[in-house]
């Protein structure tokens, strides 16, 4: 007996209709909207775009580390004030290059907002003073030195301002370089680092949307035959990447923004607006050929349309909501964490869903009402039941045992390299090998290792003798190499002090990671901090230990509830969270083969760290997960919908994949190229997430959703609907169906 469910008037369809009435109104609406959002985003309105407004660095949650960080810099020891010159082959103790390079010396301390200079060049003996040994180079041959010029700025100064002095500095700098006589010269600061890293985020960004555009565009030619259908989806993408733009201009104005959380945000809008385009506008055509059912597109159709488009809402729109919930869910699940960078990456994902929801539910089918006939092309006969997908469904049926073992076996074992993962949390070995400040920052930590950043830093309020008494002890720790006590400078009136500790394996080498373990298990024997790199890795580490499982545990119970109110079904939500924990640990499997082990570095041009960038594996969990549900719900509300017209869930499920089947492939081969921007990219991080991502949605779309769903529907037949009586009657209450 049929349990479809008579038509009705419900929210969506009323929207639908409203939309198919005023389709000009809405796309005028829009036009003017995005408009404002590129302008917003792009500084127009504010003067102050969205790219001069993020950050990027080293990934740090609150902890112990943090506080160290906070305290230095009370203290005067931010280090984002200075630039630092690096001269190389100079002939530094001729008398005139010594002339040259203090008259650029002494312009520089007679700037306004310059805090400091050293050079050791204006010594009394210059660079073969004892006083100068950290700051000079002693190379082979010729009398010839290396040497280091560095600048500190005074602390108050306004953003402009310390822009200016910059400026002006950077032109005595030249000068300095000049004077040297030197073979070369390379230029650094923290500043300099973080403005290349967003830079090329911003670069990695425009070329992975400026290939994903046009390439999805030629894909939805040729799936729906025609530039016009093909041409809304993009429409509707525009709006997002806009939207989003806007979107994370505003949150970069409240939270620190990271400059690869802007590229992820934005290009996961980019395709899931694509793919929610392809739904409404395929579903669209399905429902006007429906109405139609053969006879041709009169003049007076004005109706069917406006009738056309409220089901495509009602209908699809369904689908786009249920499938954004469920996304948002999954990116939510990042705000259980307490670090800046995961909280910015799930508040700024779920509002940029929640606009992709908009937009699909909107603009897409306002420009679908408008171009009804084109749309057509003349042809109003409905799709046949049979096809591809159809036969494939059907193949899978006849032997479903056999598909589900090998499709387990293959993901079982691609998973098993994720079980050895290691994570790491880069500095510059997030550029390419070829960046300027990648070289400049590794040539100063080997040329001049005293003046390169120590790889652990315990620092304190307390008094100096104790301090310098436990610094002679500590270098009798294992991996210690050095000790060095630094006067930092004064905060809320006490003398801030830093045990400088320098290992044997560099700042994230595992010695370095079993000190800072060491230091916080048996502290030193006065109030201090533990900072450094490792001691970050350490606190994000820990931070994303105390918090998965209420994250994990909050997201699987509201993609239950969600998947439950969906179909009715207790075992369809739980096996479609066990398949996408399958096929996400698959993809991690890979990325720790790929970046970890250092395959395919030459295909994919990046040089492996011997691990995976620590907040990689969280970020595509969640973003992995999103996408995964994603597709699993545009497979699961044809099968429910059919199956709620009382088809059997064989049929059901062959009817649901042949249906859906197409959308499903079109839509994971868009956000495919999407995210192929990603693996093109030259921040490493980005890479790594463009990769894992790619793998994700290439295993769910292939083996999970065309062969494992239908395998593993036909062994288990009716008992995929089952649940007990009083969930049943939940449904029966809360359940949204057809």
């Amino acid at each position: 007996m049929s349990r479809h469910r008579a038509p009705r008037s419900t929210l969506l369809h009323r929207l639908g209709t409203g939309v198919g009435r005023h389709p000009r109104t809405v796309v005028g609406t829009w036009l003017v909207l995005v408009v404002a959002f590129f302008a917003l985003a792009l500084g127009g309105v504010t003067g102050t775009g969205l790219f001069d407004q993020l950050s990027s660095g080293e990934i740090t949650t609150p902890g112990e580390a943090q506080d160290a960080r906070e305290l230095l810099v009370d203290a005067g020891g931010g280090d984002l004030a200075s630039d630092t010159l690096m001269v190389s082959g100079s002939p530094a103790t001729d008398p005139f290059v010594r002339k040259g390079v203090a008259e650029a010396i002494q312009r520089i301390h007679e700037m306004d907002g310059v805090e400091s200079v050293i050079n050791p060049l204006v010594l009394e003996d210059g660079v073969e003073d004892p006083k100068a040994a950290p700051l000079v180079l002693d190379e082979p041959g010729d009398d010839r030195y290396g040497f280091l010029t560095v600048v500190e700025y005074e602390d108050g100064l306004t953003d402009e301002q310390l822009e200016q002095v910059r400026r002006d500095v950077d032109v005595q700098l030249t000068q300095v370089a000049v004077a040297s006589q030197g073979t070369d010269s390379q230029r650094g600061s923290l500043k300099r680092l973080i403005d290349e890293v967003v830079g090329q985020v911003e670069t990695d960004m425009k070329v992975g949307e400026g290939l994903a555009l046009p390439f999805s565009f030629v894909v939805m030619v040729v799936v729906f035959g025609g530039f016009l259908a093909a041409g809304i989806p993009i429409a509707g993408a525009i709006a997002s990447i806009g939207g989003a733009l806007a979107s994370l201009w505003g949150f970069s104005h409240v939270i620190d923004l990271d400059a690869t959380v802007v590229n992820i945000v934005s290009v996961l809008g980019l395709g899931l607006c694509i793919d929610y385009g392809l739904l409404v506008v395929s579903r669209f055509r399905e429902e006007m050929r429906d109405l139609l059912d053969g006879a041709p597109l009169g003049e007076d159709s004005r109706a069917l349309v406006v009738e056309a488009t409220g089901r495509t809402v009602d209908r699809a729109g369904r689908t786009v909501v249920f499938s954004a919930v469920t996304v948002a869910i999954a990116l939510s699940g990042l705000l259980f964490f307490p670090s800046v960078f995961m909280r910015a990456a799930g508040a700024a994902g779920v509002s940029v869903v929640v606009l992709c929801l908009v937009v699909a539910t909107t603009l897409i089918p306002a420009l679908c009402a408008m171009s009804a006939r084109r749309l057509l092309r003349g042809r109003t006969d409905r799709a046949p039941d049979t096809g591809l997908f159809a036969s494939l469904a059907s193949t899978v049926q006849r032997a479903p045992w056999l598909v589900m073992a090998l499709v387990l076996a293959a993901l079982v074992a691609m998973a098993l390299p994720a079980t050895r993962m290691e994570v790491t949390s880069s500095g510059v070995e997030l550029l390419p090998t070829d960046s300027e400040q990648r070289q400049f920052f590794e040539d100063l930590g080997e040329d001049y290792p005293l003046l390169a950043a120590p790889d652990v830093r315990v620092v304190t309020d307390s008094g100096s003798s104790e301090v310098r008494d436990w610094a002679e002890e500590a270098t009798d720790l294992p991996g210690v190499e050095s000790a060095e006590v630094v006067v930092v400078g004064k905060a809320d009136g006490e003398t801030v002090r830093s045990v400088d500790l320098r290992t044997t394996d560099g700042p994230l080498g595992p010695e370095t990671r079993d000190v800072v373990t060491q230091l916080r298990d048996e502290r030193p024997p006065f109030d201090a901090v533990v900072g450094g790199q490792a001691a970050d890795l350490a606190d994000f580490t820990g931070s994303i230990a105390d918090n998965a499982a209420l994250a994990i545990g909050t997201v699987i119970l509201a993609t239950f509830v969600l998947l439950f109110l969906m179909t009715g079904s207790v075992v369809v939500p739980v096996k479609a969270l066990l398949m996408n924990v399958v096929s996400l640990g698959a993809s991690l499997g890979v990325l720790v083969w790929v970046f970890q082990d250092g395959h395919l570095e030459g295909l994919l041009g990046y040089s492996s760290v011997g691990a995976v960038e620590v907040s990689i594996p969280v970020l595509v969990l969640a973003f992995g997960f999103g996408l995964s549900m994603d597709y699993e719900v545009f497979l699961l509300s044809r099968i429910v919908e059919l199956h709620e017209r009382g088809h059997a869930t064989d049929d059901a499920v062959r009817l649901g994949l042949q249906r859906s089947g197409k959308i499903i492939t079109s839509a994971a081969l868009l956000m495919i190229i999407v995210f192929t921007g990603f693996v093109l990219a030259k921040v490493l991080a980005v890479k790594e997430t463009g990769v894992a991502l790619v793998l994700a949605i290439a295993i769910d779309a292939t083996l999970v959703r065309m062969l494992l769903v239908p395998a593993t529907m036909s062994v288990l037949g009716e008992w995929n609907w089952w649940a007990p009586k009083w969930m049943k009657g939940l449904h029966a209450r809360f359940g949204i169906t057809e």
